[in-house]
Order: C-alpha cells, then sequence, then structure tokens
C-alpha cells in the first residue's frame, strides 16, 4: 500500500545515532504501529522487542539478521523479518526509505 488512512501519527520524531537514523511513529485504530523514516549512510545495530518487518521503499542496506552469519542486500520493494528479542545489523552504503512494522 503506498499510503495509510485513517491513522493518528506522533509528531515527536524518533531520533537514533546523532540524528542519522529518523521516524514518525504511525498508530492504526486496531492498536498496530508502524514507523516511516530515513537512514543515513553508516553501520548500525538495533534491538527489537517485538518481531518486525522492514520494508524498503527507496535506496538499500545490508543487514546481517540474528543466527545468520552472511549479510543479504535489500533494496526498494523488499523486505525482511526480524525476530523479537533480538539484535540485528544494518550496513547503509546510501540513504535508505522505510516503513517498519511492528508485529504482535
Amino acid at each position: 500500500m503506498s499510503e495509510f488512512k485513517n491513522v493518528t501519527v506522533v509528531k515527536k520524531a524518533n531520533v537514533y545515532f546523532d540524528g542519522k537514523v529518523t521516524s514518525r511513529t504511525v498508530l492504526f485504530a486496531d492498536g498496530t504501529k508502524k514507523t516511516l523514516g530515513i537512514m543515513m549512510p553508516g553501520d548500525y545495530e538495533f534491538g527489537t522487542e517485538a518481531a518486525e518487518i522492514m520494508e524498503m521503499l527507496g535506496g538499500e542496506m545490508d543487514v546481517l539478521l540474528p543466527g545468520s552469519k552472511d549479510w543479504k542486500t535489500f533494496k526498494a520493494g523488499e523486505s525482511y523479518q526480524v525476530p523479537a528479542n533480538s539484535k540485528f545489523k544494518l550496513k547503509v552504503p546510501v540513504v535508505a526509505d522505510y516503513c517498519c512494522s511492528y508485529l504482535k
């Protein structure tokens, strides 16, 4: 889907890594949550509480998922899932536009 309807957007940005990663939280009537964000080029490590689906909207990133020894590149139009209570690493060579969906 290219747009969300009937949602609440939290005005305050989520800012990480000295402003190199930012996102906005989108809340849905059914209680689900997504974030829409931008990552500047760099190397990052994130931890999860809930399982996540990361959808690439633009750019690309190399991802090292939990339990994997191999990095995998994801580009616009592709997505990947990260399990709950885990850590994953990213290498972002160009500006990446993403949507993160949090799974219950």
